[in-house]
Protein backbone atom coordinates (compact mmCIF):
# COMPACT_ATOMS: atom_id res chain seq x y z
CA UNK A 1 0.00 0.00 0.00
CA UNK A 2 1.14 3.34 -0.50
CA UNK A 3 1.15 5.59 2.10
CA UNK A 4 2.21 9.79 1.47
CA UNK A 5 3.29 11.94 4.86
CA UNK A 6 2.68 15.55 4.26
CA UNK A 7 5.66 17.34 6.31
CA UNK A 8 5.08 20.36 7.47
CA UNK A 9 2.69 20.42 10.58
CA UNK A 10 2.37 16.61 10.45
CA UNK A 11 5.81 15.63 11.05
CA UNK A 12 8.27 19.08 11.17
CA UNK A 13 7.02 21.76 13.15
CA UNK A 14 6.70 24.25 11.28
CA UNK A 15 3.69 25.75 13.79
CA UNK A 16 5.81 26.34 16.75
CA UNK A 17 9.12 27.51 14.37
CA UNK A 18 6.71 29.74 13.23
CA UNK A 19 5.79 31.11 17.07
CA UNK A 20 9.14 30.86 18.17
CA UNK A 21 10.76 33.09 15.37
CA UNK A 22 7.26 35.83 16.42
CA UNK A 23 8.71 35.88 19.99
CA UNK A 24 12.20 36.60 18.78
CA UNK A 25 11.64 38.86 16.69
CA UNK A 26 9.32 40.81 19.07
CA UNK A 27 10.71 40.24 22.07
CA UNK A 28 6.95 38.68 22.66
CA UNK A 29 5.27 36.00 24.76
CA UNK A 30 2.72 34.29 21.86
CA UNK A 31 1.87 30.29 23.07
CA UNK A 32 0.05 27.87 20.87
CA UNK A 33 -2.96 28.08 23.02
CA UNK A 34 -3.08 31.89 22.00
CA UNK A 35 -3.46 30.86 18.79
CA UNK A 36 -5.72 27.59 18.51
CA UNK A 37 -8.22 27.69 15.54
CA UNK A 38 -5.44 29.81 13.27
CA UNK A 39 -3.10 30.45 11.27
CA UNK A 40 0.17 32.25 13.48
CA UNK A 41 -0.13 35.29 11.38
CA UNK A 42 -3.47 35.90 12.63
CA UNK A 43 -2.67 36.06 15.93
CA UNK A 44 -0.61 38.70 15.54
CA UNK A 45 -1.06 42.76 15.42
CA UNK A 46 -1.58 43.50 11.78
CA UNK A 47 1.51 45.22 11.23
CA UNK A 48 3.49 42.30 12.12
CA UNK A 49 1.88 39.72 9.90
CA UNK A 50 3.58 40.04 7.05
CA UNK A 51 6.87 39.18 9.20
CA UNK A 52 5.12 36.28 10.16
CA UNK A 53 4.09 34.55 6.61
CA UNK A 54 7.65 36.05 5.37
CA UNK A 55 9.64 33.04 7.43
CA UNK A 56 8.85 30.21 5.51
CA UNK A 57 10.28 32.66 2.89
CA UNK A 58 13.82 33.06 5.01
CA UNK A 59 17.01 31.08 4.69
CA UNK A 60 17.27 28.12 7.17
CA UNK A 61 13.71 28.40 8.15
CA UNK A 62 12.81 24.56 7.19
CA UNK A 63 16.35 23.45 8.11
CA UNK A 64 15.96 24.21 11.67
CA UNK A 65 12.55 23.11 12.03
CA UNK A 66 12.02 20.11 15.24
CA UNK A 67 10.48 16.60 14.55
CA UNK A 68 7.04 16.18 15.71
CA UNK A 69 7.07 14.04 18.75
CA UNK A 70 7.31 10.15 18.24
CA UNK A 71 7.49 11.13 14.40
CA UNK A 72 10.44 9.59 13.42
CA UNK A 73 9.91 6.28 15.42
CA UNK A 74 6.28 5.80 14.07
CA UNK A 75 7.52 6.82 10.14
CA UNK A 76 10.15 4.11 10.59
CA UNK A 77 8.14 1.59 11.21
CA UNK A 78 5.57 2.35 8.96
CA UNK A 79 8.28 2.19 6.21
CA UNK A 80 8.77 -1.28 6.67
CA UNK A 81 4.95 -1.94 5.97
CA UNK A 82 4.03 0.79 3.44
CA UNK A 83 5.25 2.30 0.71
CA UNK A 84 6.28 5.85 2.26
CA UNK A 85 6.36 8.75 0.39
CA UNK A 86 6.82 12.46 1.94
CA UNK A 87 4.52 14.59 -0.23
CA UNK A 88 5.54 18.54 0.33
CA UNK A 89 4.17 21.28 -1.35
CA UNK A 90 7.94 22.88 -1.34
CA UNK A 91 7.67 25.25 -4.53
CA UNK A 92 5.80 27.80 -2.81
CA UNK A 93 8.63 29.04 -1.06
CA UNK A 94 12.18 29.46 -2.66
CA UNK A 95 14.31 28.31 0.28
CA UNK A 96 12.26 24.67 1.02
CA UNK A 97 13.23 22.17 -1.50
CA UNK A 98 17.25 22.17 -0.72
CA UNK A 99 16.41 22.69 2.74
CA UNK A 100 13.34 20.14 3.16
CA UNK A 101 16.03 17.82 1.86
CA UNK A 102 18.91 18.49 3.76
CA UNK A 103 16.11 18.14 6.91
CA UNK A 104 15.14 14.87 5.86
CA UNK A 105 18.51 13.54 5.17
CA UNK A 106 19.28 14.38 8.47
CA UNK A 107 15.91 13.46 10.67
CA UNK A 108 14.42 10.61 8.33
CA UNK A 109 17.66 9.12 6.57
CA UNK A 110 15.44 5.69 6.01
CA UNK A 111 13.12 8.04 3.40
CA UNK A 112 15.23 7.67 0.65
CA UNK A 113 14.98 10.65 -2.10
CA UNK A 114 13.04 7.96 -4.28
CA UNK A 115 9.97 8.44 -1.77
CA UNK A 116 10.26 12.54 -1.75
CA UNK A 117 7.47 14.21 -3.88
CA UNK A 118 8.58 17.77 -3.04
CA UNK A 119 5.80 19.33 -5.49
CA UNK A 120 3.36 22.21 -5.84
CA UNK A 121 -0.32 20.93 -5.85
CA UNK A 122 -0.77 17.61 -3.75
CA UNK A 123 -4.44 17.22 -6.23
CA UNK A 124 -1.77 14.87 -8.66
CA UNK A 125 -1.21 12.17 -5.58
CA UNK A 126 -2.85 8.78 -6.23
CA UNK A 127 -2.46 6.19 -3.73
CA UNK A 128 -3.89 4.36 -0.52
CA UNK A 129 -3.58 6.71 2.27
CA UNK A 130 -2.74 10.27 2.69
CA UNK A 131 -2.08 12.33 6.13
CA UNK A 132 -2.00 15.51 5.87
CA UNK A 133 -3.02 18.92 7.92
CA UNK A 134 -4.37 20.72 5.15
CA UNK A 135 -7.75 19.90 4.44
CA UNK A 136 -7.70 21.12 0.95
CA UNK A 137 -4.79 19.06 0.32
CA UNK A 138 -7.44 15.55 1.97
CA UNK A 139 -10.61 17.09 -0.55
CA UNK A 140 -9.68 15.32 -3.67
CA UNK A 141 -7.50 12.62 -2.36
CA UNK A 142 -9.13 9.20 -3.52
CA UNK A 143 -7.73 7.04 -0.75
CA UNK A 144 -7.93 7.06 2.90
CA UNK A 145 -7.43 10.40 4.47
CA UNK A 146 -6.20 11.52 7.60
CA UNK A 147 -5.97 15.06 9.32
CA UNK A 148 -3.34 15.62 11.36
CA UNK A 149 -4.20 17.77 14.11
CA UNK A 150 -2.85 21.39 14.06
CA UNK A 151 -3.81 24.48 16.13
CA UNK A 152 -5.17 25.73 13.02
CA UNK A 153 -7.05 22.67 12.05
CA UNK A 154 -9.00 21.93 15.25
CA UNK A 155 -12.34 23.14 13.90
CA UNK A 156 -12.24 20.74 11.19
CA UNK A 157 -14.53 18.03 11.35
CA UNK A 158 -15.10 16.37 7.67
CA UNK A 159 -12.14 13.72 8.03
CA UNK A 160 -10.64 11.06 9.90
CA UNK A 161 -8.57 12.77 12.89
CA UNK A 162 -5.14 11.89 14.12
CA UNK A 163 -4.03 14.16 17.28
CA UNK A 164 -0.54 12.62 17.02
CA UNK A 165 1.72 10.24 16.00
CA UNK A 166 0.92 7.26 18.24
CA UNK A 167 -2.51 7.75 17.22
CA UNK A 168 -1.11 7.24 13.51
CA UNK A 169 0.74 4.04 14.75
CA UNK A 170 -2.68 2.76 16.20
CA UNK A 171 -4.97 2.83 13.24
CA UNK A 172 -2.10 2.09 10.69
CA UNK A 173 0.37 -0.60 12.40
Amino acid sequence: MTLFVDMDEVFADTYNAHIVRYNEEFNENLTVMDCMGKEVWQCVPEERQRSVKNHARSEGFFRDLEPIKDSKEVLKELSLKYNVFVASAAMQFPNSLREKSDWLDKHYPFIQWQNRILCGSKHILYGDILIDDRSYNLEYFKGRKILFTSPHNIHTTAYERADNWLEIANKLL
